[in-house]
């Protein structure tokens, strides 16, 4: 068994089955990703891969467990790597961060700006979603730090920080009817067609769960991740658009108006997660705590080890 036969087996996978696009990433062959492929299969005596023909079109049963190690693998050899990096090349490497759009587009700029200014030498990327998504890339160690409200804290595999806490608020139009009122109750919300981020009724999240304690059900009239999609529907009179306080400045969203409805919502809490078995860089301590400066590079290592 051979190094070169694991990646390709991941690569393979991670390219969506296509050989060539995984021999394009490897800087080989097909033929050679195919021979490695085979070779491997014949030693173990299973059938990684579902076959149509010639063509890969999945993982069976047992190939999937096998796929699973590979992955383990892959990653400490990206965690020896990364050791290597760390005592040879301190300021130079790349550090990937999956996060919300509100996060992305709210709290993380000024954050990006300052750390690509003492960082020139890191690749930055930003990859979005909502927190199962950036959870999930998180745990499959396709990013190095997830930041993210809810779910992200509630998986066992793991390493998380609560960063900051903070609730919602209703942006309406300047001459909505609702702009009068000083106080806006649940039971009233629920009469009016709410446009909101489209993760925030599924499961057990905080809103959701407001909602039906109290026997209501909210007129849900469209979702979506991104706040300003929220508001831009919110400003054609389409509903009362339910947000992160953080998502609403009256200069910039000119001609809506902000209702704090924190009385009707407890505080979500916004983490930042790593995997427990990541070797987390100088520039990645650093990020960190110019996201969160409560925790400094001691402090995160101490957290680290008691909850390891």
């Amino acid at each position: 068994m051979k190094l070169q036969q694991l990646r390709c087996i991941h690569e393979v996978v991670k390219n969506g089955f296509s050989i060539s696009k995984a021999a394009e990433a490897l800087h080989t062959s097909q033929p050679g990703v195919s021979k490695q492929i085979q070779l491997l299969e014949d030693e173990i005596g299973l059938h990684i891969f579902l076959r149509h023909g010639k063509r890969l079109v999945g993982l069976s049963e047992p190939g999937q467990h096998v796929y699973n190690r590979i992955n383990e693998v892959i990653r400490e050899i990206k965690s020896i790597k990364q050791v290597s990096d760390e005592f040879s090349q301190s300021n130079t490497g790349v550090l990937t961060i999956a996060t919300t759009h509100t996060q992305a587009r709210y709290k993380l700029p000024n954050v990006v700006q300052a750390f690509m200014s003492k960082y020139p030498e890191v690749k930055l990327n930003i990859h979005q979603g909502n927190p199962m998504q950036v959870t999930n890339q998180v745990i499959k160690g396709e990013v190095d730090i997830g930041i993210a409200t809810e779910s992200i804290s509630q998986n066992d595999k793991l390493f998380c920080i609560p960063c900051y806490t903070w609730n919602r608020c209703l942006v309406i139009p300047a001459k909505h009817s609702l702009a009068k009122e000083k106080v806006v109750s649940l039971s009233k919300l629920a009469t009016y067609p709410i446009i909101t981020y489209d993760y925030a009724f599924t499961g057990s999240t905080t809103v959701s769960k407001v909602f039906h304690d109290a026997g209501l059900t909210p007129n849900i009239v469209l979702t979506a991740i991104d706040a300003d999609v929220i508001k831009t529907y919110v400003n054609l009179g389409l509903g009362v658009g339910l947000v992160a306080q953080m998502a609403y400045d009256p200069k910039r969203d000119q001609g809506l108006v902000s209702i704090d409805v924190s009385h009707l919502f407890p505080t979500s809490t916004t983490y930042l997660g790593v995997r427990r078995d990541v070797f987390l860089r100088g520039f990645m301590y650093d990020f960190i705590e110019m996201f969160s400066p409560q925790y400094s590079k001691q402090t995160i290592k101490k957290l680290m080890l008691e909850n390891n």
